[in-house]
């Protein structure tokens, strides 16, 4: 049996417009996960300045 480890990778050579098309999912995963950031760090606020509007004194 041959081993694994010995063989060669084989690498792929994208063509332009497959490493534009790559690029521009990369920018809109990380935009999209910024998004979410931004909304879960809004409510995350929303409900914390609530509780504390409405907290005992």
């Amino acid at each position: 049996m041959s081993d694994p480890n010995n063989e060669e990778l084989e690498l792929v050579e994208l063509t332009p417009a497959q490493q534009k098309r790559r690029r521009n999912r990369n920018i809109a995963i990380a935009v999209t996960l910024g998004v979410l950031v931004v909304i879960f760090y809004a409510v995350t606020m929303l409900k914390i300045g609530a509780n504390i509007v409405n907290r005992a004194m």
